[in-house]
């Protein structure tokens, strides 16, 4: 088999359908009740399909707009083209992912993991000891503000 053509199409119950209006009301509401997603994220509903526009500073927030919206009744699916716009310092982006990784129980002061952002995506190089503390290294990376990609060039060596 060379490919899959899926041709499926969700139909909700009578039940759960609301009309473009009300499953636009229904899902700005879901946002602006949500305290992680900034405001200017707007939805806007085309027969039970939400699509999400604004833009944020972290992907979490973005993450947490399609969470606020996805379990609404009456939605089928939910297409995210929020945007994470913040211009970033690089040098501000280094330091916040070192200060982290400095706070961080599971990562050791004398830790030779280092960043190098380019255009908003953080690359990450050194060695860490166990999966924990690159999982560590990870979350670190991911809460700069504006972050839009982190590249794991990290190797779990067991040993310093």
């Amino acid at each position: 088999m060379t490919g899959v053509h899926n041709h499926l199409a969700v139909r909700l119950p009578d039940r759960d359908y609301r009309d473009d209006v009300q499953l636009t009301t229904a899902a700005n509401n879901a946002l602006a009740g949500n305290v992680t997603v900034p405001a200017g994220v707007e939805a806007t509903a085309l027969e039970g399909d939400i699509t999400l526009t604004g833009t944020v500073s972290y992907l979490t927030e973005r993450a947490a707009a399609e969470t606020a919206v996805a379990g609404l009744t009456g939605v089928r699916d939910v297409e995210n083209v929020i945007e994470i716009g913040y211009v970033i310092d690089p040098v501000d982006v280094d330091l916040h992912v070192l200060e982290a990784l400095g706070r961080s129980a599971l990562v050791p002061d004398d830790s030779d993991v280092t960043t190098d952002t380019k255009d908003s995506v953080i690359t990450l190089t050194g060695h860490v000891r166990t999966w924990a503390e690159h999982d560590a290294v990870l979350d670190a990376a991911w809460m700069a503000m504006g972050v839009t990609d982190v590249r794991d060039d990290l190797q779990v060596t067991g040993t310093q």
